[in-house]
């Protein structure tokens, strides 16, 4: 939904899958994204993590799978999502994440875009990759600050849905959403402000220590982290 939850689960994408080629691509990216676009054409298989900016007006043969992690901002793009694949005679499919409380969306988009949809049952044996995700951002602040970023980006973002009385803030189990982006701790923001959070654990560990693995990035930290002392 965001470009920060693009750049933070591209990165984590590519730590997870080493077989698979993973890119990412946003609006903010501006000069680089005709680049990425170019180059994942292409390639013969691979993974592009990106926001609603490549939703509509592009072709890019074969595409197996569109997998929409987060509930589009509006209807028709829920459309145009799924119709980069089963592109001019293709087959392919389209999967959309929902909540159980997000569910009559369904029955928005069968209304609203007369578009039917099946449900598709839990996988078993999901990996849990919480942990490794939770050790990378102890490892790199620059991963730690993607994350924070990600979720502050997405709590705004779901709070602009177009469907407001299907996707309603208030009821959204921050813990869950925070334990979902394998947050250390819960970020400042008016949306969080006089709530506790009995369901979430902020790690031991503070924060302030984590370093940025570039060290260039960390001299530089350090150097305002003086400045302030």
């Amino acid at each position: 939904s965001t470009c920060a939850c693009v750049e933070y689960y591209g990165k984590a994408l590519e730590s997870f899958i080493k077989q698979v080629k993973i890119m990412s691509i946003h609006g903010k990216m501006k000069h680089k994204r005709n680049k990425i676009f170019t180059e994942f054409r292409k390639l013969p298989g691979g993974i592009l993590v990106c926001t609603d900016v490549m939703a509509r007006g592009i072709d890019i043969p074969e595409v197996h799978w569109v997998l929409q992690y987060d509930p589009p901002s509006s209807a028709s793009a829920f459309v145009h999502r799924c119709g980069r694949t089963a592109r001019i005679g293709n087959e392919g499919s389209a999967l959309v994440f929902l909540l159980p409380m997000e569910e009559s969306y369904i029955h928005f988009l069968s209304i609203n875009q007369k578009c039917p949809m099946q449900e598709m049952k839990l996988q078993p044996n999901v990996l849990d990759l919480l942990p490794k995700l939770k050790s990378m951002a102890l490892a790199d602040r620059a991963m730690f600050e993607k994350g924070m970023k990600a979720f502050v980006s997405y709590v705004q973002a779901y709070a602009k849905h177009e469907c407001n009385l299907i996707f309603r803030i208030k009821d959204l189990d921050f813990a869950s959403l925070a334990r979902g982006f394998a947050l250390l701790k819960m970020p400042k923001m008016p949306e969080l402000r006089g709530k506790c959070f009995p369901d979430f654990t902020p790690v031991t560990v503070n924060t302030d220590s984590i370093s940025f693995k570039d060290k260039n990035r960390e001299k530089q930290r350090q150097k305002k982290l003086e400045e302030q002392r």
